[in-house]
């Protein structure tokens, strides 16, 4: 399959790994200096500037949080948490000063979602972080229970994006992972297990030096996780309501955390859908190896929703679980209109 196309400014490069965020870039302007988007808030981008070797300016000699506003020359062009971008003006990081972002490097990697819930139908492609080299999708195996659909969703998005995935499973005292570890085994989604008061030592090894992105629906745990690997991020931590069987959002903005051992984390807002309306239909099938060879029988413009789909045989005959084809035909279904998962 060939690789989806970015927008102009994209570029498809493998980020490289490290312990801070590579903003070596080049300045749209003499005096610009380098930026990491770690927060954004109404119009307000919070960004990491890292002193300069040989730089002329006492003001750039020192690693400084500075607020900017987009330059009216960039007009649309989106900025995100992740982003790397050229800053000018006053870059001091001084309380009550303001820079200008007036160049948006070009993107490793781009994580995007449609927009598909009850409140929000308009299907609109919402940009979620840039250049995450990995998607951490933490859920919960029980108090709320697991989505596998909403998962699978996340994995598309993230193999969309060429992505590395990591499946992280919280409050394992409640539930065993037995069952939806083996759903996802076939498919080679490496995953890890924790549990209250349980050590964090093997998930530290998988962010060491990477900058991941942790997504999850709300109540899973995903802000205790935060909370726990970077002592003083201070993320709210929400509670599921007993009647439904979800949490409330407590994480209103997306916001990249420096790890103490080295890498990043980007914290994003517990989600209640991942639309996949920005996705081919070919990059959903694609996104299921374990289904894709048993649709070469298919017959020509199958939708592999009807009758005569070649997968009923393929999952038929033990090439593959009857819950991933399942899953694929919710996704096809979900990009036509027809609902994700059943209401609470």
């Amino acid at each position: 399959m060939s690789k989806r196309q970015y927008d102009e400014d994209d570029v498809r490069v493998r980020p490289g790994k490290g312990s801070r965020p590579r903003t070596r870039i080049r300045p749209a302007h003499e005096d610009a200096v380098e930026g990491f988007v770690v927060a954004v808030d109404r119009g307000r981008y919070t960004t990491l500037v890292e002193p300069e070797r040989g730089h002329k300016r006492k003001q750039q000699q020192q690693r400084r949080l500075v607020v900017a506003m987009k330059a009216r020359e960039l007009g649309l062009k989106g900025i995100v948490v992740g982003d790397r971008v050229a800053l000018v003006g006053d870059v001091s990081g001084r309380p009550d000063t303001l820079a200008r972002v007036v160049r948006v490097e070009p993107r490793t990697s781009m994580l995007r979602r449609s927009a598909d819930d009850t409140d929000d139908t308009d299907g609109i492609e919402r940009p979620v972080v840039a250049n995450a080299d990995q998607l951490v999708i933490v859920t919960a195996l029980a108090d709320p229970p697991p989505r596998p659909r909403m998962i699978d969703r996340i994995l598309v998005a993230a193999f969309d994006a060429e992505i590395d995935t990591l499946l992280c499973l919280t409050k394992s005292d409640l539930a065993p992972p037995d069952e939806l570890v083996a759903l996802y085994e076939p498919l080679g989604v490496s995953h890890i297990v924790v549990h209250k008061g349980g050590s964090l030592d093997e998930l530290r090894d998988h962010l060491a030096g990477r900058i991941s992105v942790l997504v999850g629906h709300s109540g899973v745990g995903k802000s205790t996780l935060v909370n726990t690997l970077v002592p003083d991020a201070n993320r709210a931590v929400s509670h599921v309501n007993a009647v439904t069987g979800r949490g409330r959002h407590t994480s209103t903005s997306a916001v990249a955390l420096e790890l103490p051992e080295g890498g990043w984390i980007i914290d994003t807002p517990g989600v209640r859908s991942f639309g996949l309306a920005h996705v081919s239909v070919e990059t959903v099938r694609a996104a299921f190896p374990d289904l894709v060879e048993g649709t070469v029988t298919c017959p020509k413009g199958c939708t592999h929703l009807g009758e005569g789909c070649a997968l009923d045989a393929w999952v038929a005959a033990g090439h593959a679980d009857a819950a991933r084809l399942e899953s694929l035909r919710r996704l096809l279904a979900s990009r036509e209109g027809a609902p994700d998962e059943p209401p609470a």
